[in-house]
Formats: C-alpha cells, structure tokens, sequence
C-alpha cells in the first residue's frame, strides 16, 4: 500500500493548546517554557507529514497486541505500521496477524486510515538492527520513521505530539517521548523494588535533557519519531547503506551521535509519553545495563568495534561521561567508608560527627524532588525516594552493573551482549551475582591485611584516608545541593 503526503495546509496551534492545557502547570514563572513551546507550534502552518511506523519484534507475544492497539488508539495514526518480527520462537507472528490489513480510524483530527503489514523476517544475525533497516526500506518514502519497540505503550496523543515538534523546525532530525514503567501490572516484592528504580533512573535520565534545551542525548528506539531525510544524510556522510549498523551495542545511541553529527537537532518531548518494558528480575536487569553501559563506553572510548570510531567529545556523550564518573566516585566512597568504618571500629578510634548525616539527607531530598516531578508517580515511588535503604541498594546494584561493564571492556574479550541479554530475560546466567562475590572477597582479604599491619600502619592509613574520604564526600554533597535547587521549568517526567 502506497501513502501519499496530502495538499491540505493545516494549522497546528491548537494541537500545541490542547498540550500546554493539559500538562502544563498553573504558575506563571514556570508558564514561560510551555509559552514558548506553544508559540512555535502556533506560528507554523504546514502541510500533513506522512508517517510510516516500524515495531521491531522478538519474542512479544504478551505486549505485541497491546503495542499495536495503542498505535490504532492514537489521535494521530501512523499512515502504515510494519510489524517486523525477527528470530521469534513464540506466537508473535500469530497475534500480530491478527490485526493486519486496513484500518478505518475516527479520532477528534478526523477520519484516519492506517494499514498493518506483519512480516517474519525468520533467523536475522542483525537482530533488532536488522529489523529496524529492514523496516526503514519499507518506508523510506515517508517523511518520518516512527520507530516503537515492542513492549511499549503510548499516550494516546503521543504521535501527534511528536509529529507537530517535528514539523515546527526542518532542523530536528529526532524527537523522543518522555520514558517511564506502568508498575501496575508488576507483581513480586524484588520486581516491584526493580521498577521504582528503573522509575526513578529514568525519570531523572528525562529531566537532564529536558533541562539542557531539551537536546536528548539518546533517541531511545522504545517510541521516537526520525526524520527519513535526516536518517539519508547520515547514511551519505557514514558511507552506510542503511541507517542503524551492527558495529554497536547500542545502535539507538550510535545512530543519535549521527545524526547530530550530521547538523540535525535530537530533541526530547515535553509532551508525548511512553511506557516502556521493565525488567523484574536481577539477571535481566543486569544484563540490559551491562548492554548499554558497554555499548556506551564503546561510542566514548576512540577506536573500537568496526567502524565505530568512539567521539569521546562528541556533546551526546557529555552526560554519559558525567554518569560513568559519578558512578565511580559513588563506588570509591561507598567501599572506602566500610574499610576506613570498620578500621576505625577495631582500634577503637571511631567518633561519630553529626555532619555525616548531611549527605544522606541531600541524596534524600534529592531523591524526593525526582520523585515529585514524575507526573504519574505512586506511593511507591515516594517512599523508594524517602527510605534511605531502597535507594542505597539500588545505587549498589548500579554499581555492580557499572563495574562489569568496564571490567568485560578492558578485558578485550568479545561477547554478545544481545545474546547474553535473551538468556537473562528467560532464566538464563548467573554471573550477575559476581560483583557481588568480589566484594565480599575483597573486603575479607583487606580485613586480613588490616589485621597483619603494625598500629603506626593503621593509625597512618586512617589518618591520611578519612581527610580523602571527607573531601569528595562535601564536593558530592555540594553538587546534590546545586540539583535541588535548579529550577525545573514546569517540566514534569
């Protein structure tokens, strides 16, 4: 089926009303971004986009119909949804047929007609990359390429959300939807702990680049909006033959340096939103984030994989910097304040100070005004944010996941981590519990040194460590401090 643009000039200035009614907060301070942010759209008079939408699918068959729903319930339908099911073992291809064929749509823009192709694309060695260029030769005569995985659930006025931004300025080469997880349907007291985490992580991912102009430094596959001329020119200037590559990890980020290296703007939506899929248990948690912190540390550090030529200045790549540094200065302080405690404790030189207590109460505080600038949080949420436990584990398991990453990196040994990441989400693998038992190890062997060193060792050792310990510890404090009192603009996540 062949979509083609119409001629019909419409204005939509009242589509950016209806968004800035409906989120935008009542203070008139915090007013002036979505003023702005309206203005642009109320200004622009342009002609119906078209748009074209690929599900890359791999075993979905509990989420694949719900996916395909919400895109059929949005008041903007996609002119063609392609279903691109690839190296599936399940019925996704069963229940995704299902809905194939057209589709006859009344929303309050007026009657919309879509078509659902489903294609089984059978063993593909790209995997999801493979299917994402597949798709993208299927509407690469679209003006844009929606790209939604499938596991994920939209508002009902996403799309038209990002379609107007995308429309307002020639400039934008990617918008991405503002990410979270519906915790509704999760059950189990350890996969309930996960997804406040994953909540809070990404809630606080969105609210950085909303706040730095609103340039996405990762145009997440999850539920984005690319511009296929943007996605050609970078093709042109990689000398790619399609838009997304194998030679990375994390193919949305690679693709994101791209185009932005290409002169096109990747931006974040103060609007659409998405719920994306979790993950409930430690295995699968551990192995998507040793995924994408490796695959990041690949984009950061200067010749690796295939053509992936690592741009450590490249500014997407700024906030990555900034997470892998904060992660380890999190990881030194944390382990030296157990080994410089329990040293103290045994020669009995231990003084308690009440200024150790300022620390955790800004990371508290911290943690409660992200909570607070969710727009869908729960009860859960505030109190994973105000107990100082849930978190503290959280930023340990983190750690865990940061420490592999950096260690299966620097070790030069090749691993699939798309492989790695299909066995952890069906029960498969255990070496998440290794940063965990080298911990332990560690602490013991320096329990064991402790023991051996003379007392003028031990007093000398705490002596120059505490001060250490001290110092980045006040300028970590000060930076949560510099976070809570930055004004967010009326920007909810």
């Amino acid at each position: 089926m062949t979509t083609t643009p119409s001629t019909t000039l419409v204005r939509r200035g009242a589509l950016a009303r209806t968004a800035v009614e409906q989120f935008a907060p009542t203070e008139p301070i915090e007013r002036e971004i979505d003023r702005e942010f309206e203005s642009v759209l109320d200004d622009a008079i342009v002609g119906r986009s078209t748009i074209g939408c690929v599900i890359p699918a791999y075993n979905e068959e509990e989420s694949i119909a719900d996916v395909i729903e919400s895109l059929l319930g949005q008041t903007r339908v996609p002119d063609v949804i392609h279903v691109v099911v690839n190296n599936t073992s399940d019925k996704t291809v069963k229940i995704a047929s299902q809905y194939s064929g057209p589709h006859e749509v009344v929303t309050e823009l007026g009657e919309q007609f879509t078509e659902v192709f489903v294609h089984d694309i059978g063993k593909n060695p790209d995997k999801k990359v493979g299917a994402l260029n597949y798709g993208f030769a299927l509407v690469e005569g679209y003006d844009y390429l929606l790209g939604v995985d499938g596991d994920t659930i939209a508002d009902p006025k996403a799309v038209e959300y990002l379609e107007s931004e995308a429309m307002s300025d020639t400039r934008i080469g990617g918008i991405s939807a503002i990410y979270s997880i519906d915790d509704r349907p999760i059950k189990g007291a350890i996969a309930k702990f996960l997804i406040s985490g994953q909540r809070t992580q990404f809630a606080a991912f969105n609210m950085q680049n909303l706040l730095r102009g609103r340039n996405m430094a990762v145009l997440g596959g999850q539920f984005s909006i690319f511009s296929t001329a943007a996605l050609r020119d970078v093709m042109v200037q990689n000398h790619q033959s399609t838009p997304w590559v194998k030679d990375s990890e994390v193919e949305d980020s690679l693709l994101s340096l791209q185009i932005k290296s290409a002169g096109y703007l990747t931006k974040i939506s103060p609007f659409a939103r998405a719920d994306v899929g979790g993950m409930t248990t430690l295995r699968s948690y551990d192995a998507q984030q040793v995924k994408w912190t490796y695959g990041a540390i690949e984009l950061m550090w200067p010749g690796q994989r295939g053509d992936t030529k690592g741009q450590p200045l490249h500014p997407n790549l700024r906030l990555r910097w900034f997470e892998n540094v904060g992660m380890l200065t999190n990881f030194f302080v944390r382990v030296s304040f157990l080994v410089l405690l329990a040293g103290s404790l045994s020669i009995g030189a231990f003084v308690f100070s009440p200024w150790w207590l300022i620390p955790p109460a800004m990371a508290v505080a911290l943690n409660m005004r992200i909570a607070f600038t969710m727009k869908d949080r729960t009860a859960r949420d505030v109190l994973f944010a105000g107990l100082v436990a849930p978190a503290e584990v959280f930023m340990w398991v983190r750690i865990s996941h940061f420490l592999r990453s950096w260690t299966r990196f620097l070790s030069r040994k090749k691993v699939d981590n798309w492989a790695m990441q299909a066995k952890a989400e069906k029960g498969g693998g255990s070496t998440y519990w290794v940063p965990l038992v080298l911990l332990i190890a560690s602490l013991v062997a320096m329990a064991v040194i402790w023991v051996v060193l003379p007392p003028v060792a031990q007093s000398t050792i705490l002596w120059v460590g505490w001060p250490i310990v001290g110092v980045i510890t006040v300028l970590q404090t000060l930076m949560m401090f510099f976070k809570l009192i930055r004004r967010h603009q009326g920007f909810q996540v």
